[in-house]
């Protein structure tokens, strides 16, 4: 009882001391005391409040990161935490916490143990509150520990914050010029490259390439690149370039702007988009050899240079054509690959075309597109991943005649066999009965087309139309020329066809499309021999 008397004693003595003591006193004496405890506490303490200076009004970022960080830690450390505040806002998808007032979570960095307190702090006379966080790292180590572990926290907290925002999927509103071209809805796109329909080496070369990238700030600045990359994609209606874009945006989390280039009036309103666009993001413009007619702008410099060495001036049409403020070719490969193209970091631009011979040469060059992916027909792993995904099959007693199809010429589009495998998802027999058929029937017509070509009744106009489609179901079929698959001093060339590895450069595995070169060369010969007829006839 003489203890307990004693300490209310001292406690009633302190009381009346710090009526008594001027303020600034006891402002000294708390400064010796916390200077007393720092020179004999084996711990460093390190404040980050979270404005920076007195005024409250510039944000510590320092802080925001440390809160995204402790919602990235493992969560069995966060667990040790007594007591939580849990919270959801509208633009991330996933459930955050934060460390109640007056509470400690505890981490490990490089073999140490350091710990987290929030404080909060209410300000006298205002209902507002002091926040910050408090690092408590070993003293004999804070020199080798604090900038490292500092340097940590921010990239994991970067990298959370990525992963956990909404994306969003924009599109250019017609008014590039003002403060906001750009109009935007959540990107909420299921694909991702567990369910597309791509054969596993292109799978692998696409992710790879994409994880390096994301991961190669260090690379692009150390060699004076700006930090983008282009890719192509061409291919069939439906072979899934559409698909392939939103599975690129999943993986690496990243915006997606969708540019109309019919709604662009200049070059200048171009520009502005381009700067308007965020980092982290995916530029897309779908159909580029349809939005557009950039190939005319070269034959129309042609014609005017070849008129003026004649000597005769271009008519007034001309002249306003080319001054009459449109988008032209330049204008788009300055948005590429131009100095402009440089003011923001880390981003995709994704042209797609279904006719590749058409895109002009200029946009499609090293530097500009880096990496040409060319989608066609299913295999037999793509088929398996479509079986899977709308059947939930993974084998069944048809999948080695559907195999027989393929390799026979019968292959189909993912749009096309997805569609067959919906209308009929109830009953997988069934299902992949329809598709057997619907890839017969596709055997069935080249067939046909070769037959027709065979004969001679044809003249040589209609033997001309044949060899076009028959190329067309060639294609349609997977089998291209090899000219087609590798283009002296083009950019990476990815085949996603049955039959084909992936770079274009490397020699490609004997198959079954061999037997379909055999028959294009016998056509080729029978177009020749068409041709000598015809001339012997109107001789």
């Amino acid at each position: 009882m003489e203890i307990l008397s004693q300490m209310w004693s001292l406690l009633g003595l302190l009381t009346v001391l710090q009526n008594i003591l001027p303020s600034q006193l006891l402002s000294l004496l708390n400064s010796l005391y916390e200077s007393l405890q720092d020179l004999f506490s084996p711990y460093s303490y390190f404040e980050i409040p979270e404005f920076n200076g007195y005024c409250g009004v510039d944000v510590n970022d320092l802080y925001r990161q440390v809160n995204l960080y402790l919602n990235s830690v493992n969560p069995s450390a966060a667990a040790a935490c007594r007591r939580l505040t849990l919270s959801r806002s509208k633009s991330s998808n996933r459930i955050s916490f934060t460390v109640a007032p007056n509470h400690t979570v505890h981490d490990a960095f490089c073999g140490h143990t350091l710990s987290w307190t929030h404080h909060v702090d209410t300000v006298q006379d205002s209902l507002d509150e002091k926040r910050s966080f408090t690092l408590k790292l070993p003293k004999r180590h804070r020199q080798a520990l604090l900038s490292p572990y500092l340097d940590h926290v921010t990239s994991c907290a970067e990298e959370f914050e990525r992963v956990s925002r909404e994306r969003r999927l924009f599109t250019n509103n017609g008014h590039g010029s003002y403060e906001s071209g750009w109009v935007s809805v959540p990107f909420r796109h299921p694909s991702t490259f567990d369910t597309m329909a791509l054969e596993p080496a292109m799978k692998k070369q696409i992710t790879e390439d994409l994880t390096a990238f994301s991961r190669g700030k260090e690379f692009y600045h150390r060699v004076g690149r700006a930090w983008k990359r282009g890719y192509l994609l061409y291919g069939l209606p439906g072979s899934g370039k559409s698909s392939l874009i939103a599975a690129m945006a999943n993986y690496l989390c990243y915006d997606v702007y969708d540019l109309e280039l019919t709604k662009v009036t200049d070059n200048s309103e171009l520009r502005a988009l381009l700067i308007q666009t965020t980092n982290r993001s995916i530029i897309v413009i779908e159909d580029i050899d349809c939005s557009l007619d950039l190939t005319a702008d070269r034959v129309k410099k042609k014609s005017s240079s070849h008129e003026k060495e004649k000597g005769s001036h271009p008519s007034a049409g001309d002249v306003g054509d080319e001054n009459n403020g449109r988008v032209t070719l330049s204008g788009l490969l300055n948005f590429t690959d131009g100095l402009w193209s440089c003011c923001g970091e880390e981003r995709i631009i994704v042209f797609t075309t279904n006719h590749r011979d058409n895109v002009d040469s200029a946009l499609v060059r090293c530097g500009r597109m880096d990496v040409h992916v060319s989608l066609g027909t299913c295999g037999m792993h793509a088929f398996r991943v479509l079986a899977k995904n709308y059947l939930d099959v993974e084998s069944h007693a048809s999948f080695h005649v559907v195999e027989s199809c393929i390799s026979s010429g019968g292959a189909l589009t993912p749009a096309q066999i997805g569609e067959v495998l919906l209308r009929n998802r109830g009953d997988a027999d069934l299902a992949i009965k329809e598709v057997v058929s619907a890839m017969q029937m596709q055997m069935q017509m080249k067939a046909r087309i070769l037959g027709n070509a065979a004969s001679q009744n044809y003249c040589r106009d209609n033997n001309e139309l044949i060899m076009d489609q028959y190329c067309e179901d060639m294609v349609a079929a997977g089998t291209r020329s090899p000219e087609s698959v590798l283009m002296v001093g083009s950019p990476e060339n990815w085949d996603s066809s049955p039959g084909k590895i992936g770079f274009g450069g490397r020699k490609r595995k004997e198959s079954s499309g061999s037997n379909w070169e055999k028959k294009a060369k016998f056509l080729v010969r029978l177009r020749s021999l068409t041709k000598s007829d015809s001339a012997t006839r109107g001789v």
